[in-house]
């Protein structure tokens, strides 16, 4: 099966196209340094042109609202007229759980841009709305580091592990669209701060961590709601503590 995967050369992405090629698929890693670019569309057509699936792993520059709306919108509208004339029967994006709840940020309101097209489109579809990264850990705590001291909110959160991303992304991208949205999320339900704590002694971090409801997440403030997948998500294998404990390089 010819599988197309617009930002394959990304976090998600390139593990993402590993994993379909070993399955045995003809897999298209496409983006702009491979010659296809969703915002002026250079490459798309011919990418997609015979594709049973196509996999939306691209990310806008910045978060900010303008660029976002923007670069969501465009690549949209690029992708998807050109997934409908080629006749794609699936169409898979990643995107954020919280989105909806979340709509204060820009960088949501670009995701919803997004998934409204996508809805709208007429292409059979399934939307993965997944929990943050582990990889992110560093981030978040860095955003409300002032000196010595990282602010981080006390909301919950339940994140996972890009390698149990791609996962879901192959299973989803392999099975019938479902019109709608699939929940990924980690096995383990934590506290942003306690998570943030356990990342600094396991990595040596020397920075102290004060757990604030008022923290502020990428400049947003949060509650125990916002963040956390509904009643069933699919949960990826990998716990926090074994991925934080694996050697640097194969974090």
């Amino acid at each position: 099966m010819k599988i197309v995967v617009i930002g394959g050369s990304g976090l998600i992405g390139s593990k993402t196209v590993e994993r379909l090629r070993k399955k045995g698929h003809d897999v298209v890693s496409a983006s702009p340094n491979s010659g296809v670019n969703t915002i002026t569309g250079e490459g798309v057509a011919q990418a997609v042109a015979g594709a049973q699936v196509v996999i939306d792993l691209a990310n806008s520059p910045a978060f900010d609202e303008k660029t976002a709306v923007e670069f969501f919108q465009t690549a949209g509208r690029n992708l998807l007229a050109a997934e409908k004339a080629a006749g794609v029967g699936h169409h898979v994006a990643l995107s954020v759980v919280g989105m909806e709840r979340l709509q204060s940020s820009g960088y949501m309101k670009g995701k919803a841009v997004q998934e409204k097209l996508i809805r709208e489109s007429g292409i059979p579809y399934t939307t993965v709305h997944s929990t943050q990264f582990f990889e992110f850990t560093s981030a978040i705590a860095q955003t409300g580091t002032v000196g010595n001291v990282a602010h981080v909110p006390s909301a919950y959160f339940q994140p996972i592990f890009s390698d149990d991303v791609a996962d879901a992304m192959v299973a989803v991208a392999l099975a019938p669209p479902v019109n709608g949205v699939v929940e990924i999320a980690g096995p383990e339900k934590v506290r942003m701060s306690d998570l943030v704590v356990r990342f600094f002694k396991a990595t040596k971090d020397p920075r102290e961590v004060v757990s604030d409801r008022h923290a502020r997440y990428y400049g947003y403030e949060i509650d125990d709601q916002t963040l956390v997948p509904g009643d069933n998500p699919r949960l990826g294998a990998t716990r926090f503590d074994d991925w934080i404990n694996r050697p640097a390089a194969q974090r």
